[in-house]
C-alpha cells in the first residue's frame, strides 16, 4: 500500500471531464491542482487564465526595450 502524502488530501480538478476530486485520482495529465479547497479546484481554469493573462503582460513588458539604440540602426555617424 502506497504512503499517504500531504497532496493526497488536497482536491483537483480534471480539465477533461470537468469533475473536481478529492485526492489524486487518475492520470496526472488530466489533473490541476493540488488545491487547498474544492471551491479552489472548481474555479482551477479560471485561475489558470488569470494567471495566463499575467504572465502575458510580463512577457509583453519584458519584449518591451524601448528605442534601439542609435549605434545600432545601421545609420552612418
Amino acid at each position: 500500500m502506497d504512503p499517504v502524502t500531504p497532496d493526497d488530501q488536497k482536491w483537483y480538478y480534471n480539465p477533461e471531464t470537468g469533475e473536481v476530486l478529492a485526492g489524486k485520482q487518475g492520470s496526472w495529465t488530466n489533473r490541476m491542482g493540488p488545491y487547498d479547497s474544492e471551491d479552489e479546484a472548481r474555479h482551477a481554469m479560471d485561475t489558470a487564465k488569470q494567471r495566463n493573462r499575467e504572465a502575458d503582460a510580463l512577457d509583453r513588458e519584458d519584449d518591451s526595450w524601448g528605442a534601439a539604440p542609435s549605434w545600432g540602426s545601421g545609420a552612418d555617424s
